[in-house]
């Protein structure tokens, strides 16, 4: 039976990564706003002889969001493995001078979209499925009231769902990446030395060796 991988933020940095590093063991779902970055992804996964189904949409789009699960059912009745990447990263401000807007996307796809994502993929992945988030600790640093923030309540809701499923699965896996050269680190570092970062397909390895998928 063919298993499925359902990468969120999947057309750039680390998400770009693991779905091809998870390629030709996984049929990669490719979730991802940017349809360059998908259809990169793609030619790399048919590389490696493996096969993505590319969805472009915004993970915010709760009707979307469900009608991709609908049909991933529909299809296939369950997914192995649900790898969340998708980030906003607004620019770094004082706490006085957060935007309006930059905070309401923040909010919006950083920890809105975990309300409804959750319970839509829950049931694809079952008991014996594993979901993979991605910690990136910033909460109470300074400039970082947009991000900081809103990852942390992120990863909180991510943590909450570990520990309700620790005996029951599905099985959570929360992992701290290495600083990699990135965009999103590119936006909060510009003047950072990129060739001491981790690059995102390295760190995509390291990663998954740390658990087991289900093949």
């Amino acid at each position: 039976m063919t298993q499925i991988a359902l990468i969120t933020g999947a057309s750039r940095g680390l998400g770009f990564a693991l779905a091809e590093a998870l390629a030709p063991d996984f049929h990669i779902v490719a979730v991802a706003r940017t349809v360059g970055g998908l259809e990169d992804l793609d030619d790399r996964i048919k590389a490696k002889g493996g096969e993505a189904t590319l969805a472009p949409m915004d993970i915010t789009n709760r009707d979307a969001m469900a009608h991709l699960c609908r049909s991933i059912f529909d299809r296939w009745g369950k997914v192995g493995l649900w790898a969340h990447t998708a980030i906003h990263a607004a620019p770094l401000t004082p706490a006085a001078h957060m935007d309006k807007k930059d905070w309401q996307k923040s909010l919006s796809i950083n920890v809105d979209a975990m309300a409804h994502m959750i319970p839509f993929v829950a049931p694809l992945l079952g008991t014996d499925g594993q979901a993979l988030f991605f910690d990136d600790p910033h909460g109470g640093e300074p400039y970082y009231g947009h991000y900081g923030t809103t990852k942390t309540a992120q990863m909180a809701l991510a943590r909450t769902w570990s520990a309700e499923t620790a005996k029951t699965g599905p099985q959570v896996h929360i992992h701290q990446p290495k600083p990699m050269s990135t965009a999103l680190r590119a936006r909060f570092h510009p003047g950072e030395d990129r060739d001491l970062l981790a690059a995102p397909r390295d760190e995509a390895a390291r990663l998954l060796a740390q658990f087991q998928p289900a093949k």
